[in-house]
C-alpha cells in the first residue's frame, strides 16, 4: 500500500519520515510513504491516475483548498473550514478530511492550553482556516491580522460556520497580537520576522506553524521572553497521527512517529 504528501514545494517535508516510522513501528511492512511535487492545476490529473494501491494522500500548500474539488465526498468539518489536508481512498472514491485543526488543538493541549477567551491569528490561508476551527474548540474569539483586507473577509464564512467571533485587523498592527493569550502564525517564512520585536511580556503561548527553518525569529524572541512555544513540527506530528489512522485503520504509534522528528 502507498501514501504520499503532495505540495509545491514539498522536498523539505518531514511527513515521509513520520509516516514511515509509524509503519515500521506498527508492523506495516508493505506500506510506504513518499513526497510528490504537485501544483494546484496538476492535482486532479495526478489523483485521477492513481492505482488501487494508493490508500491516502497528505496535502500541503498550495493544495488544501483545491483538494475539496477533487474529492468524491468531503467531511462536513473540512467543508466548514473550506480546506482539506487529507484524501483517503474509499470504495466510492476519495474522501477529503482536515486533520490540521484537531492537530492544532492537540498541540496546544500539550502546551497547557485548555480554553481561552481570545486568540490572535496571523495570515489567512488554508492553515489559518484550521486555526479558526481550533479556536472554536477552545471557545476563543479570533483577531486575524492579514496583509490584504479582503483575505480576512474570505475567512468570515469559516468563522460563521463554526460560530467563532472574528475581528479583522491590519497587518501594520500585527505586533498587538502579542497581547493575546495565544498567538498562531500561519504566514510563510520571513513574513512575521519583524514581530520578533513585539512585546511578549504577557507570555502568550506562541504557535508558529513553520518548521523549516526553525526556530523562526518570532519563535526565538517569544521563547527568550519566557513564552511557551508550539512549533510546526508539533502540528505536523498530530495531524499525521490522525492521517495515519485514517489511511491504515491501525492505531498510530505516536512515540515512534514523534521520535522520527528528532
Amino acid at each position: 500500500m502507498r501514501a504520499a504528501v503532495l505540495g509545491k514545494p514539498v522536498g523539505h517535508s518531514r511527513s515521509p519520515a513520520i509516516h514511515n516510522a509509524g509503519y515500521a513501528a506498527a508492523g506495516l511492512a508493505d506500506w510506504s510513504y513518499t513526497a510528490i511535487e504537485c501544483a494546484e492545476d496538476e492535482l486532479a490529473g495526478l489523483v485521477g491516475g492513481l492505482g488501487p494501491e494508493w490508500a491516502g494522500l497528505s496535502l500541503t500548500m498550495p493544495l488544501k483548498e483545491v483538494a475539496l474539488t477533487v474529492a468524491s465526498l468531503v467531511d462536513p468539518f473540512a467543508a466548514a473550514i473550506g480546506a482539506a489536508n487529507t484524501l483517503v481512498r474509499r470504495p466510492y472514491g476519495w474522501h477529503a478530511y482536515n486533520t490540521d485543526a484537531p492537530g492544532m488543538v492537540r498541540a496546544l493541549l500539550e502546551a497547557g492550553v485548555s480554553r481561552t477567551p481570545r486568540l490572535a491569528l496571523l495570515g489567512a490561508g488554508g492553515t489559518a482556516r484550521a486555526a479558526i476551527a481550533a479556536a472554536a474548540s477552545l471557545a476563543a474569539d479570533v483577531t486575524v491580522y492579514t496583509r490584504r483586507p479582503e483575505a480576512a473577509e474570505e475567512l468570515r464564512p469559516v468563522a460563521e460556520a463554526l460560530d467563532v467571533e472574528l475581528t479583522a485587523a491590519p497587518w501594520d498592527s500585527a505586533a498587538e497580537a502579542a497581547s493575546a493569550p495565544i498567538v498562531i502564525s500561519t504566514v510563510p517564512k520571513g513574513a512575521a520576522d519583524h514581530l520578533a520585536h513585539a512585546d511578549f511580556s504577557s507570555r502568550p503561548v506562541v504557535f508558529d506553524a513553520i518548521y523549516d527553518p526553525w526556530p523562526t525569529p518570532l519563535a526565538a524572541a517569544a521563547k527568550a521572553a519566557g513564552c511557551p512555544i508550539v512549533s510546526g513540527l508539533d502540528l505536523l506530528l498530530w495531524q499525521a497521527v490522525d492521517q495515519f489512522e485514517l489511511f491504515t485503520g491501525a492505531k498510530a504509534p505516536v512515540g515512534a512517529m514523534r521520535a522520527a522528528l528528532s
